[in-house]
């Protein structure tokens, strides 16, 4: 069987992986646009920040590796232009020499990603405007914060990657505001959490301008929607990706109504011969089924997986996204798992809340944390619908097992019979789960 992965980033590279382990004959070619293979993206602006040493610190496979210990065809440096479904050929270009060349296929893998978004910079800057998506997106960015040793900047857009950037970049002292059009930092979260974000994001010096847009740049000279004007040494623009679906576009393949490869359970598109994982397909919902798109690591290391089975005549189906995702800033760490407020309403779910607010563990502990624990669920079935955690230790692991209690069917209420582990340097007798548990079964009296 002959296999092409076009996209060579974390999907790319672990179905590949994973299509060996499955079917060990097979013939696979993996392109890739990148100079690099499986890059870690996620922990490129702790590169920037200098908590992690060197860009080559996220690089842990070589296409000589993929060659020698697992018999993959790993072409850098090229890109895919063209999908040939009737004749099942791929059209591919060496970036580097033009030269073009035509791959057969039986099965085709789309893990092409998704490119940064960039807002539209009326005027005429005087400075430089950088995104962080690509490898060599982190050797330009880190070369000119070494070189040029900036004291101020201006960060757009306040979700996952631009509080993670305003961090890293206090951490390099550099002065730093940041913009967001929504009225609170990561908007995917709901208000209150995100306050608690918001308030550490301040205490730590940077500059937050919500509810604010661009307006214009003159040389240095940065000025939003409401006359505000401010000096900054460059700008990093992080509002949001768009899945690159041109290829899968001009092969007449189903777009759906996210913006991604629209794809059944086994990921497979509109085409059974060509399947789409990572930030550009589309999945489902856990709760509603409708179409989802998550540009997270999880869910693109499962897709591989469920790609990979399938083609070796497996039946395991990707089901429902919940988006588990968490960030750490400066001393406190967000997370959230399923639905927030706005998604919701927006869907007309009946729903209650329960907050909890305690240490991570035994208060009398040297380091216990401040913890902010926050359910929605179904006062009719007790389900629980999604939960955000924000605290100085302890959100991951409750994030984690609400999640698993999610996947498991559990109610609101059962979380107070989850017998987790104690010892003072880790819970409480009680822990914020339990706790979360019994004030959803008194406020349901």
């Amino acid at each position: 069987m002959k296999i092409v992965v076009i996209g060579a980033v974390a999907g790319g590279a672990t179905v590949s992986s994973q299509i060996r382990r499955f079917l060990p004959d097979a013939h696979i070619t993996l392109i890739g646009k990148d100079t690099e293979l499986g890059f870690a993206t996620c922990g490129m602006p702790y590169v920037l920040g200098g908590l992690i040493d060197s860009p080559d610190d996220l690089v842990h496979a070589t296409p000589e590796g993929f060659e020698e210990k697992k018999s993959i065809d790993v072409r850098l440096l090229h890109e895919a232009t063209k999908i040939d479904r009737a004749a099942k050929k791929v059209h591919i270009c060496n970036m580097e020499t033009g030269k073009t060349e035509i791959l057969p296929y039986d099965k085709l893998i789309l893990s092409p990603g998704g490119r940064a978004r960039k807002p539209s910079v009326p005027g005429k800057p005087g400075i430089p405007l950088f995104t962080l998506r690509h490898f060599g997106d982190l050797g330009q960015f880190g070369t000119f914060l070494d070189e040029q040793q900036p004291a101020s900047c201006v960060v757009i857009g306040g979700g996952f990657i631009g509080v993670e950037l305003a961090e890293n970049f206090r951490h390099r002292g550099i002065q730093t505001a940041l913009i967001e059009h929504n009225d609170h930092v990561m908007p995917i979260g709901d208000e209150d959490m995100s306050e608690l974000l918001a308030e550490e994001m301040k205490r730590n010096g940077v500059t937050l301008h919500l509810g604010r847009e661009l307006k214009m740049i003159e040389g240095r000279t940065v000025t939003l929607d409401d006359g505000t004007e401010m000096e900054a040494d460059f700008i990093a623009t992080a509002v949001g990706l768009e899945p690159n679906t041109f290829l899968a576009k001009e092969a007449g393949l189903e777009i759906g109504p996210t913006g991604g490869i629209a794809t059944d359970t086994f990921m497979r598109t509109s085409d059974p011969d060509i399947y789409a994982i990572g930030d550009a397909a589309e999945g489902r919902d856990w709760f509603t089924g409708k179409p989802k798109r998550v540009p997270l690591s999880w869910p693109a290391h499962r897709a591989a997986f469920i790609v990979a089975n399938h083609l070796a005549g497996g039946d395991t189906e990707m089901d429902g996204l919940l988006g588990t995702s968490i960030t750490k800033l400066f001393d406190l760490t967000a997370g959230m798992t399923g639905m927030t407020e706005k998604m919701l309403k927006k869907e007309g779910l009946n729903y209650e809340t329960v907050v909890h607010k305690s240490r991570s563990n035994a208060g009398y502990y040297p380091d216990s944390g401040k913890l902010v624990l926050k359910v929605h669920y179904d006062p009719d079935t007790r389900a629980i619908y999604g939960a955000q955690a924000v605290g100085e230790k302890g959100a991951d692991k409750r994030i984690d097992v609400i999640a698993t209690a999610i996947r498991g069917g559990l109610t609101v209420d059962d979380l107070s019979a989850i017998e987790t582990a104690y010892a003072p340097p880790y819970g409480s007798p009680k822990d914020p789960i339990n706790m979360i548990g019994y004030r959803a079964m008194r406020s349901g009296k």
